[in-house]
């Protein structure tokens, strides 16, 4: 809810709606309720190109809303309120077989905090190939992690993403010190045998951290409207490069352009634009740098 009225959003449908810009089928398995929100949610989600399929509906609790209010610079404040409907998914047949054929899960903290969520996603990572990547997008909100959910979560994981703020709060959360970023991110890469860390840092670009390699990037000018959105779209294109066997800096640069484009314009989930869409694919099939 932004102040310019609503706006379609949440992490598992920016993620999936900027992954099918990318070319790949992004699908969002969430929860929301019998209501007039959930109609519109589903309608909306239809709208993007999307499958609804493992959209579950709850008769019980209404559709999730967030409140936002954006500061100066873009950068959003969210009010996420409970007793909704995506705090309790369920473990189904459906998410069960949409699991055996997944080759990519992006899960976050938010929706692991309630007991009923936690166990379907907990059941969904379960139950992926031993192939499937499984990618942490931390997205630290409000009093929605602990030292428990977030050692769990990155034990999880093969790759993890998480902006520089919530680098700086993890690592001291989970012992592992305060140093620089890069320092920090080897820290966390170590501590949970991961594959990949990636720090983004606004308008400073990003670092993507190894065991072999790190790749820096200073970001990509824009005018930034609001930066709802911008995380989700870099993380699409991460787990889409990551899938791919892309080169690192090119998965840099298709990223931090990616997210650029999201940033000047408002809300999280904006309408494709066939130019921006075509040069970070482009810069992912390296057909250009």
């Amino acid at each position: 809810m932004l102040p310019s009225g609503s706006q379609l959003g949440g992490a598992p449908a920016n993620f999936a709606y900027f992954a099918s810009l990318l070319g790949e089928e992004g699908i969002v398995a969430s929860r929301v309720g019998q209501d007039d929100l959930g109609n519109e949610a589903v309608n909306r989600i239809t709208g993007k190109g999307l499958s609804t399929a493992a959209i579950q509906r709850d008769d019980a609790h209404p559709t999730g809303t967030v409140g936002v209010t954006i500061g100066a610079d873009g950068q959003p404040d969210f009010t996420i309120n409970g007793v909704v409907a995506w705090e309790h998914m369920a473990w189904t047949p459906e998410w069960s077989a949409l699991a055996a054929r997944s080759d990519a899960v992006c899960f976050g903290t938010v929706s692991r905090h309630e007991a009923e969520s936690t166990a379907a996603v907990t059941a969904f990572l379960d139950a992926l190939r031993p192939s499937a990547l499984r990618l942490f997008d931390v997205n630290l909100r409000q009093d929605r992690y602990s030292p428990a959910l977030l050692h769990d979560s990155f034990q999880r994981a093969h790759a993890v993403k998480l902006n520089d703020e919530e680098l700086r709060t993890v690592c001291p959360l989970l012992d592992l010190g305060d140093a620089g970023l890069e320092s920090m991110a080897r820290r966390l890469l170590k501590a949970y045998e991961l594959d990949l860390v990636c720090v983004t840092r606004g308008s400073e670009g990003s670092l993507l951290v190894t065991s072999s390699e790190t790749v820096g990037h200073p970001g990509v000018p824009a005018d930034v409207v609001d930066t709802i959105g911008a995380g989700d779209a870099f993380t699409a294109v991460l787990a889409t490069g990551l899938l791919r066997g892309v080169p690192l800096a090119r998965v840099s640069e298709a990223a931090n352009r990616l997210g650029a484009w999201v940033a000047s314009r408002t809300g999280a989930m904006p309408d494709a634009d066939e130019a921006v869409c075509s040069a970070v694919r482009d810069i992912l099939r390296g057909d250009t740098v």
